[in-house]
C-alpha cells in the first residue's frame, strides 16, 4: 500500500514533537538576514503547521534561501528551495518541498503585521505549500478602506474581524484581505523593523529582490517566562 507524502511527512515531524521538553516551554524561531534577525513564535492552534516548520528548521532546510517575492506594504515570502544559488533571472516561487498541509483556518489567528502564514498554490482545498511562507508587513487602514474589506470578507467567508482585530488593523497595520484564504500559524515578536528593511528593498517587476537576500533558520525550546521576559509576548491562557 503506497503512503501518502503527507503522511510520510507527518510522521517524520513525530520525533519533534516528542522531544518539546514540557508544557513551560516554546519553540523559538530566528530568521536571520543582513538587516537583522526576526524572532517568532509558532502557533499551537496550527498544530500540523509548527511541527512541519519545526521539523524543516531543524533540518536547516532554510538555510541559504532567499526571501523572493517582496511586496512593500503587503509581506516578504522565502522558503522556495529553487532559490539556492538561483542566478539573477530565474523565475522563482514554484519549488516544493513534495507535499502540502491541510490548512488550517483559526479566526482568531489573522494576517496582522509580522503574522507568519503559509504560500500556496490555488488548489481548491487552500491547502499550504510544505515550505514557502511569508511574513505580512501590510499597511494601516482607516475606517472606510476597513469596511469596505470587512464587508468583503463577510460575503465571501461569512465572517468578520472582531473589533479587537479591526482595531489592530487600524493601528499596527496588516493585510485583511488574505484572513480566511491563507493559514496564519506564527508571529513575529521581536524584529518587525526587519521584515520593513526587506520589504522596502527594490525588485524587479516579479518582485524577486535585485539583490539575493539570504535567510538562516534556527531554533531553540526556550522557557515560555523567559519568551515574555525578552521580548513582551504575552501568551494566551489557554497556552
Amino acid at each position: 500500500m503506497r503512503i501518502p507524502v503527507l503522511l510520510i511527512a507527518l510522521l517524520l515531524a513525530w520525533p519533534v514533537l516528542a522531544k518539546k521538553p514540557s508544557k513551560k516551554k516554546d519553540y523559538l524561531v530566528t530568521i536571520n538576514t543582513e538587516f537583522g534577525p526576526m524572532r517568532l513564535i509558532l502557533y499551537d492552534q496550527t498544530p500540523k503547521h509548527k511541527a512541519n516548520f519545526i521539523k524543516l528548521t531543524q533540518e536547516k532546510f532554510y538555510d541559504g534561501l532567499l526571501f523572493h517575492r517582496i511586496i512593500q506594504n503587503f509581506m516578504i515570502q522565502g522558503g522556495d528551495p529553487d532559490s539556492r544559488n538561483a542566478p539573477p533571472d530565474q523565475m522563482l516561487g514554484s519549488g516544493d518541498a513534495g507535499y502540502t498541509i491541510p490548512a488550517e483556518f483559526v479566526p482568531e489567528l489573522y494576517h496582522k503585521k509580522g503574522a507568519l502564514a503559509a504560500a500556496r498554490n490555488n488548489n481548491p482545498e487552500k491547502a499550504s505549500s510544505g515550505c514557502q511562507f511569508y511574513v505580512v508587513q501590510g499597511r494601516v487602514w482607516n475606517d472606510a478602506e476597513l469596511q469596505q474589506q470587512t464587508e468583503r470578507i463577510a460575503q465571501m467567508k461569512g465572517r468578520q474581524p472582531t473589533d479587537a482585530q479591526k482595531q489592530v488593523y487600524q493601528t499596527l497595520g496588516g493585510s485583511p484581505h488574505l484572513d480566511g484564504n491563507y493559514t496564519v500559524f506564527g508571529e513575529v515578536i521581536d524584529g518587525l523593523a526587519v521584515v520593513d528593511s526587506i520589504a522596502r528593498q527594490p525588485a524587479n517587476p516579479l518582485n524577486r529582490p535585485l539583490k539575493d537576500l539570504k535567510m538562516t533558520v534556527s531554533g531553540e525550546w526556550m522557557k515560555k517566562k523567559k519568551i515574555t521576559k525578552q521580548f513582551g509576548y504575552v501568551y494566551p491562557k489557554n497556552r
